[in-house]
Formats: structure tokens, sequence, C-alpha cells
């Protein structure tokens, strides 16, 4: 007989492996958010916000993160930030697992779990799960797109068709990074034989894209193209190329080597080696999701500037050409630090008050809850400010207030959401607490009161003065 020392040991069940990292992971997460001490960040604010005034479209983003916020928070009946951040860590584990299948499925149960796991300990995903994002809610349509997509090439079908272009629609509704998709879908078709759709195929998942794109591309036609003239203000260059391009290779640099960081490094050192080495099926057709969306970005980087996040969508096909690709000792390496850094910044969470790089997290329902308790006290019952990231938290923590907040109106076009869609009404006639960045009093006609100076030693307000004044509504309209 064979001792234990000696017996084979049996292959690993996979399946269940995967589903309990996942799982384990995801509920781990979820506890440090209930205790997160986190404030909602000016987006998450204004995401929320969005999903209390439902619409097919919005100032800066496509609806479906409002929508996303308002299911869960009349769910849950309460509107705090854990709920408005609960979609979070679930969204990430179901795109996990659909990547997972996509790996199984063309490799083994071994490289479904590499992946899945992959790709939930990623920094830029251990990141995104303590906040609200778009990304967030992009990556699983786009994951089940690239499924239904690789079904397409390897099978055919019209209903793998319907689905990829469904769900990628469905994806460009949370945000419009997912019309990289069929960017790289078209190299791939050039490059690669196994990629190339037949025109029918391809037809049909164009339609089922349009068709779950065309409340928004309707809601924008009728309100100015407003979504679109806030995704070309990022690229700035574009409006006026001779005079806002240029070669900022500071920013190219600074852009590449932040994707070390979002990625991991190993993950990302072997993305830009494995091209060298290995272009077989489906490696090449997985490099072709990632490094032109990369490209792309840093092509922006270098004419103007671009965040660290901005080729996230990128990693989603990046875990399906490395992670099975890399050898043992490679692997263990990424996941020692991937892991490492996932578990931790939970932790950070907890600690939102006292380190650094979460300050701007902290201290924004303290100066709401201050410029609420002003204008009670001046007995006024109107806030008006100018700033996005004032605005954004009064409307979140002043829900419950009983005040009215207007955004100082703009001079020419909206620049923000609230400039757009609460300006201060002209005709408003009566005073109003105006908070200001300068501590000069505004120059009108009717009486200003300086009331207040509010001046926080810590958090996101930290050594930024705000200045509030009484004064009648005419004088704030004037006072941008």
């Amino acid at each position: 007989m064979q001792n234990a020392a000696t017996r084979p040991s049996s292959p690993p069940n996979w399946l269940m492996l995967t589903l309990a990292v996942v799982l384990g992971l995801t509920v781990y997460r979820l506890g440090f958010l209930w205790f997160s001490r986190m404030d909602l960040f000016v987006d998450e604010a204004q995401y929320w916000l969005w999903g209390q005034e439902l619409a097919f479209g919005y100032y800066s983003k496509p609806p479906l993160i409002g929508w996303t916020i308002r299911a869960v928070t009349e769910l849950a009946g309460s509107d705090a930030p854990f709920w408005v951040r609960f979609p979070v860590p679930i969204l990430h584990g179901v795109t996990a697992l659909i990547l997972g299948r996509v790996a199984k499925g063309l490799w083994d149960a071994r490289a479904g779990f590499l992946v899945a796991v992959g790709y939930l300990t990623l920094p830029v995903v251990a990141v995104g799960s303590v906040q609200m994002s778009t990304d967030t809610v992009l990556f699983p349509f786009m994951a089940l797109a690239l499924a239904g997509y690789l079904r397409l090439l390897q099978t055919g079908g019209k209903a793998y068709a319907v689905l990829a272009g469904f769900a990628l629609g469905i994806g460009f509704l949370a945000k419009y990074a997912a019309f990289y998709f069929l960017i790289c879908a078209g190299l791939a078709a050039l490059f690669i034989p196994q990629a190339r759709l037949g025109w029918r195929s391809a037809g049909l998942v164009l339609l089922a894209f349009f068709v779950a794109i065309s409340p928004n591309v309707v809601w924008n036609l009728l309100n100015g193209l407003t979504t679109v003239e806030h995704t070309m203000d990022n690229a700035d260059w574009v409006r006026d190329p001779g005079a806002r391009a240029g070669l900022n290779y500071d920013n190219l640099l600074t852009f590449f080597a932040s994707q070390f960081a979002v990625f991991g490094p190993v993950l990302m050192a072997a993305l830009l080696w494995q091209p060298l080495r290995d272009r077989r099926w489906p490696f090449g057709f997985f490099q072709l999701f990632t490094l032109p969306i990369i490209a792309l970005v840093c092509v922006q980087a270098l004419l103007s500037n671009a965040y660290a996040n901005w080729a996230a969508s990128a990693y989603l096909a990046g875990t399906l050409a490395v992670l099975p690709w890399l050898s043992r000792r490679w692997l263990i390496g990424s996941f020692v630090i991937n892991a490492g850094f996932c578990l931790i910044i939970p932790i950070t969470t907890l600690f939102a008050d006292d380190v650094k790089f979460l300050e701007r997290y902290t201290g924004l329902d303290e100066m709401s809850d201050a410029l609420i308790d002003t204008a009670r006290a001046e007995g006024l019952n109107t806030i008006v400010a100018s700033e996005r990231n004032i605005l954004s938290d009064l409307y979140y923590t002043g829900r419950d207030s009983g005040l009215t907040f207007y955004s100082t109106p703009p001079e020419g076009r909206a620049m923000n959401h609230y400039a757009q869609s609460y300006p201060l009404p002209g005709d408003l006639n009566k005073e109003v607490l105006l908070v200001s960045r300068s501590n000069e009093q505004p120059d009108c006609d009717g009486p200003v009161a300086a009331v207040a100076t509010l001046a926080p030693d810590t958090g996101a307000f930290r050594k930024r003065s705000v200045y509030l004044y009484r004064l009648p509504a005419s004088c704030a309209v004037v006072a941008r």
C-alpha cells in the first residue's frame, strides 16, 4: 500500500477553487467597504445624483452607472456610501468569472483559475474595488462581449453575434471606452485570419450594438451632444490641433510608467515581451485587443495628457494574453506582488483620515455640513457655489436638509453637470449663501456680508480656504 507521503495527489478541482477565491475575495472587499471611512468622492456623489434623475444620458458619462446605483440603493432602502459602492466588488467578481470561463474554453480549467484570480488581483481592480467608477460597470459587459465574439469566431451562430454586439452596447452605456473593442476587432480581422467574420455576422454584431446604444445616441442629439462634447474636452487637442496639441514627453513617460502599476509590473513586462516571442492564436488575438488601446492612450498622453486608468479596459484581454502563457516562476512572482497589494488596499480605507493618498476622500461631508449649518444659522435656505467638488457633496450630504443648492450660472457652455442642470435662476429674488474661493467680496449692487471662512486642516479641502458671503441672488449670478 502507498502511504500518504507517496500516494499521488489528486489534481485540484480548479472550478471549485476558482469559485472559492472569487467569492472569498468579493466578500473580503464587501466587508471592508462596510467599515470604510472614505466619503463618496466627487465623481461618486455625482453618479449618485444621476441615479436620482434617471435619464438616457448625462453631462460627462452615459447613463448605466446612475441606473446601477439607483437600482441598488432602492433595493437596499439606503443611500449610504456602502450601498452606493455595493455593486463594485460583485461586478468585478462577475467579470473575473466570465474571463475565467473564456480561458477554460480556450485552454483548460487551470488557465481559467489563473485568469479569473489574476484579473481579480490586478492593482487597477484592487483600487477600483473601493470606489464606484464607470470602468467597473463597463468591465463585465466588455468581458461578455469578448466571450461572445470568440464563440462567434469559433462556431458561428446568430445568437453569439447578438450577444457580442448587445453586450458591447450595454458596456458603451457605461463608458464610451467600449468603442475600443470595435477598433481592436477590426485590427484583429486585418492581421489574423481566424479573427475574420463573415459580412452577415459582422453586420449583426454592429446592428445589436447600435440598437443597445440608440437611447444614448438619441439623448445626445436632443441635448446638444453634451456627453460627446465632454469627451472631446478630455482630448482637448482635437478641437484645435495647431494650438493645443504638443509633444509632451513627460506626460507620455508618466502614463506609460503608470501602466506597470495598473496591470502589475510582472504582467506588464510580460505583455510587452510576449509579442516578440509568441503571436500564435489566441495569444496574438488578445494582444490586438490590448496593445492598441494602450498605444492610443499613449498618443493622447503625448499630445496632451492622460490619466493612468484611461487604458484600463485593455487589461481584460491582457489577462487572457499573459496569464496562461507565463511560466510558473513568473506567475508566482506576479501573484505575490498583485495579491499582496489587493489585500492591503481595502485595509487602508479603515484609516482614510490618516492615509495621505486617501486624503481627497475625506472631509467632504464635513465641509457640506459646515456650509449647511452656516446657511441655517443665517436664516438662509439656498446655497450657491461654482466648484463641482463642493456642489457634488452638497447634493449628496444635503439631500435631506431641506435646503436648495445651485451652481453659479456658466459663461458660455456649461463645464460640469451642476452648471448645466442646476444654474442659479436669474429671477430668484432672495438672499443666498455664496461659497467662494476668493476673499474679496463680490462687487455688485446690493448688501454683501462676509459670513465665515472655512479652512480645514485635514481632508480634501486642506489648505483650500472657503469664503462664505450672504448676498442677494442677483449678486451671486455675477459672482462666478
